[in-house]
């Protein structure tokens, strides 16, 4: 049920596919950017290869690049520095701090010796901030030293572009994940300033979407989303990081396409993955299940066939957008015994909510008690934000199991619960944090109970989070419908229209949108 989670394990899930996602070939563009140095001439292009790459979050062929680099020029301080850089993933709270002290230690044995080895008193702060990246103290201690050495590195040189994009990554990282509204706005700015500056800057683009990547200051970063692919055709990561904002807008026909040419330009071989898992939720939202069902096909036939990090996690996502947004109960989807290690309680929940919610619709006592069980016992045995997420699945499955039996108050207390308990977690960004939003499923229980007018609230607030969802914006056009607010009625039903004119033919709810939009709204 969970698509994105602030925890450990999930985190290690993106960074890792990220990573592996890194082993493509990068023979396209990744960009332009200007990084005097000291380095000896044959030390030049694999030093810049490197820093382009890094800004696109490939790390791994960044940090083969700037090893590249060392082997030109062994004395270069910034090479090292630079590999060490891309054992740090911010953005997902990601560290070796092993291995990144291992890369710095080749150039010289303690910081002191590695900073009379910097040829500059540029190329010195520079590795100031990468020390402080790597000294002594706690992870956000030392990520908040880093910050503060990249901006004085920036206050220093104004105009000095990587500068001011290596500040603005560290104040992405600050939080340790956690989306804090006021470091992530002045990252955006920062990364504002050099992509107006330098149009074909990797990193100002990148960032800027990062900064921006949820429903409110989505719009902030379209001009950015926009330029990205075109900046870094040749980073898979770049193709994929514009859908963030197209996902935060509801731009479905642009998710599906910068996936499907992310997916493509990863490898050869579609597997579950972050890219084709976003991939299958733009599907889902264009009503093209014909498409999300051979999508789920293909990586369920090429699952374990190259290393990728959290693959049941992901595909155990593409079959619940699948099966839940596309209402496919009797699907043979639906009943594919997922190979789901012990131990990842977040997939195992999410395989247990489909499952229970399969069983609730087909009338299958049985199959829901074991269902259940299972969201209970992966709840039970979670921690930290993790728990609280699973409460959110537990909670709803509970709501969905008391509508089937017509208890209708109950029902909207627990859908109401879950909603509350997600609305106090902090925000992702991505495809919904749970497959079937509590606030979509509240609107839902409320729709059929009669309360039209609490129902068109639901919906509301719902959308708020998950702009353009269009399970949300049926629920929406049918409330409003229902309680007489002809123009939101419309409105709601023609941006399921637009969501889906590309749909498979003969969606039944297809029939009653347009129903509802030449009745104009009205009943």
């Amino acid at each position: 049920m969970i698509q994105r989670l602030v925890a450990c394990t999930a985190l290690a899930f993106v960074a890792t596919d990220l990573a592996a996602q890194g082993a493509a070939p990068h023979q396209q563009p990744l960009g332009t950017i200007s990084f005097p140095n000291s380095g000896n001439a044959a030390a030049q292009a694999p030093f810049i290869r490197g820093m382009l790459l890094y800004y696109s979050f490939e790390y791994e062929p960044a940090a083969t690049a700037f090893q590249e680099a060392q082997k030109a020029d062994p004395l270069f301080a910034l090479a090292y520095a630079g590999e060490a850089l891309t054992y740090t993933h911010q953005v997902w709270n990601q560290q070796n701090l092993a291995t990144a002290r291992g890369a710095l230690a080749r150039l010289a044995p303690t910081a002191a010796e590695r900073r009379a080895k910097a040829r500059t008193p540029r190329e010195q702060m520079y590795l100031d901030a990468v020390e402080a990246l790597y000294g002594e103290g706690s992870k956000p201690r030392r990520d908040t030293l880093f910050t503060l050495a990249a901006e004085r590195a920036s206050l220093a040189h104004p105009k000095d572009h990587e500068a001011k994009m290596w500040h603005a990554l560290g104040l992405l990282g600050l939080n340790q994940s956690v989306r804090e509204f006021t470091s992530y706005m002045q990252a955006g700015a920062l990364a504002e300033e050099v992509l107006r500056e330098n149009p074909d800057h990797p990193a100002a683009a990148h960032f800027v979407i990062h900064a921006f990547d949820d429903p409110v200051h989505a719009p902030l970063g379209l001009w950015a989303a926009r330029a990205y692919s075109r900046i870094a055709p040749g980073s898979p990561h770049a193709l994929h990081m514009t859908s963030h904002i197209f996902v935060a807008l509801g731009m479905w026909d642009d998710v599906i396409a910068r996936n499907t040419t992310a997916a493509h330009n990863q490898s050869h071989i579609i597997q579950a993955g972050h890219y084709s898992s976003w991939l299958g939720y733009g599907y889902t939202q264009a009503g093209r299940y014909a498409e999300s069902r051979a999508l789920l096909d293909t990586v369920r036939a090429n699952f374990g066939k190259q290393q990728r990090g959290g693959e049941p996690g992901y595909i155990v996502n593409m079959r619940a957008s699948y099966v839940i947004d596309g209402e496919r109960w009797t699907d043979p989807v639906a009943s594919w015994q997922l190979n789901i290690p012990l131990g990842q309680q977040v997939p195992l929940a999410t395989d247990a909510f489909v499952a229970g919610m399969v069983a609730l619709k087909r009338g299958d006592k049985a199959a829901l008690e074991k269902a259940d069980l299972a969201v209970a016992t992966a709840h039970m045995r979670a921690s930290g934000t993790t728990k609280d997420a699973l409460n959110v699945v537990s909670l709803t499955l509970r709501a969905a199991t008391a509508a089937v039996d017509k208890d209708w108050a109950v029902a909207a207390s627990r859908a109401r619960d879950a909603a509350l308990v997600e609305a106090g977690m902090p925000f992702e960004f991505g495809p919904p944090q749970f497959v079937k939003p509590p606030e979509e499923l509240h609107g839902e229980i409320l729709l059929a109970a009669g309360r039209a007018a609490e129902a068109q609230a639901a919906f509301t607030r719902a959308l708020a989070r998950t702009p353009g969802r269009t399970r949300a914006l049926i629920g929406l056009a049918r409330a409003a419908r229902a309680a007489g607010d002809a123009q939101s009625a419309l409105t709601a039903a023609q941006r399921v229209q637009a969501n889906w004119h590309k749909a498979d033919a003969g969606l039944p709810e297809a029939a009653e949108m347009r129903a509802i939009v030449e009745s104009k709204g009205a009943r």
